[in-house]
């Protein structure tokens, strides 16, 4: 069969990739081994946040201030991208806007707060510093100072996969239960073949199969880690913290925590180098047993009984940004890999960026993405 694009992959990346190109017109066909959403999708705790794993002062020390400014800003505008997409489509998938507090952890105190909050007031990004005193009246936690930020969202990320996969539909786009077996990129076209009856021939092809890579896509600074994560049971009704921020901490190894709908807290973290899936399933019970505790010190008033737990493998890189644009060696061919703890939001991007590539455009700052970049460490 022939399509424009094929999209290898249909969790949260594959579904927007594909709804965005089939509302621009573009013949589009999604491929994926198993029920879509079921891999690296399920396992997010949908945090959007505009903020990104590299500080804007680790970034402006890896590219200069201006360019990290602009990549922070341009994530920010993917968060209100994505909310004013879900808006229009009006399915429900529990989208929530949310504002952030990134808060004091480790050697990260009040001092590295305000020099980072200073950077964010340059670049014009939203936020208010909140000294210790004003983070425990206002929201009931006892760290020494955080960055209070609008402009982030919380979101049930199946069910927001699944709407756009059914939007995609309505709009022609082919779903189709196969494995890509094998890529050959020649000049006129791409050419996949599957493990079902068929091959399929596109202008484009959209590596989205989230932290599995093949083995033709290459960078020197992206590697593999594993995440945990739990969710307790329903608390009482007036126990969660105010607003119900998204909480992450200011540290290299840091927690993360939401509130859910039904009242739920859900924190991860524990991170590691596992890669093996076994191996990541055996640390459950242990990393489960440090996120309560976590928990507990985090937030005294949670009820710390788990109601389900989970874990996951996510792709990260030095610089904290993505991989976004074409694989190298292969120019019909185009990916999305290493989002880090910025999953949904990077996807956002990585769609537009795409579609737009696609389409035979090209703008400078894609470059920041490049799967080839060199390490910014030198």
């Amino acid at each position: 069969m022939k399509t424009d694009v094929l999209i290898v992959g249909g969790g949260i990346t594959g579904s927007l990739a594909a709804q965005h190109l089939a509302a621009r017109g573009v013949d589009v066909t999604i491929i994926d081994r198993e029920q879509p959403g079921l891999g690296s999708t399920a396992a997010s705790t949908a945090m959007l946040q505009w903020e990104i794993d590299c500080t804007l002062g680790e970034l402006s020390e890896f590219y200069g201030f201006d360019r990290a400014a602009s990549l922070y800003r341009r994530s920010a505008a993917a968060v209100q991208g994505l909310t004013g997409l879900v808006g229009a489509l009006g399915f429900d998938c529990v989208f929530r806007p949310r504002s952030t507090l990134y808060i004091a952890a480790g050697e990260v105190g009040p001092a590295a707060l305000r020099e980072e909050h200073l950077l964010r007031q340059r670049a014009g990004l939203p936020g208010m510093l909140l000294d210790h005193a004003e983070l425990l009246s206002r929201f009931g936690i006892d760290r020494a100072a955080a960055i209070l930020s609008p402009g982030a969202a919380d979101a049930d990320p199946m069910l927001l996969s699944w709407g756009l996969l059914r939007d995609a539909a309505a709009r022609g786009a082919r779903l189709i239960d196969a494995m890509a077996t094998a890529y050959h990129d020649a000049p006129g076209a791409v050419t996949v073949e599957t493990d079902g009856p068929f091959v399929i021939e596109a202008r484009h092809v959209i590596l989205a199969t989230g932290y599995v890579m093949p083995d033709f896509v290459k960078s020197e600074i992206h590697r593999t880690a594993s995440s945990w994560a739990i969710a307790t049971t329903p608390q009482a009704p007036g126990s969660l913290w105010p607003g119900s921020e998204l909480i992450w901490e200011a540290s290299e190894n840091y927690n993360y925590a939401r509130t859910t709908a039904d009242g739920r807290i859900i924190i991860g973290g524990g991170d590691d180098d596992t890669v093996d899936p076994t191996e990541r399933d055996s640390k459950m019970p242990e990393k489960a047993a440090a996120l309560i505790d976590d928990l507990v010190k985090l937030w005294p008033a949670a009820q710390p009984v788990v109601d389900y737990s989970w874990s996951g493998a996510f792709g990260e890189t030095e610089d904290g940004l993505p991989l976004i644009g074409v694989v190298p060696g292969m120019p019909r061919i185009l990916a999305a890999y290493g989002y880090g703890g910025n999953g949904i939001t990077f996807s956002f991007m990585a769609s537009r960026m795409l579609a737009e590539l696609c389409a035979g455009h090209r703008e400078d700052w894609f470059d920041a993405f490049a799967i080839d970049r060199p390490s910014p460490a030198g």
